[in-house]
């Protein structure tokens, strides 16, 4: 299981910006992250996994 930070979301998702990620993520578009201590990252398959249902 890879771990996404948020500059590899970022990156992933087109270089959007901080404020439209977290939008996306209160309206559900995308996956609550994870905390591991002060950070926050995302599963990459659950990242692809929204990006694939967001095409169909």
């Amino acid at each position: 299981m890879r771990y996404l930070s948020f500059p590899d979301l970022q990156a992933k998702i087109g270089g959007r910006s901080r404020s439209s990620v977290y939008r996306d993520i209160e309206a559900g578009r995308l996956p609550q992250p994870i905390k591991f201590g002060a950070r926050l990252y995302w599963v990459e398959a659950d990242i692809d996994a929204a990006l694939a249902e967001a095409r169909n």
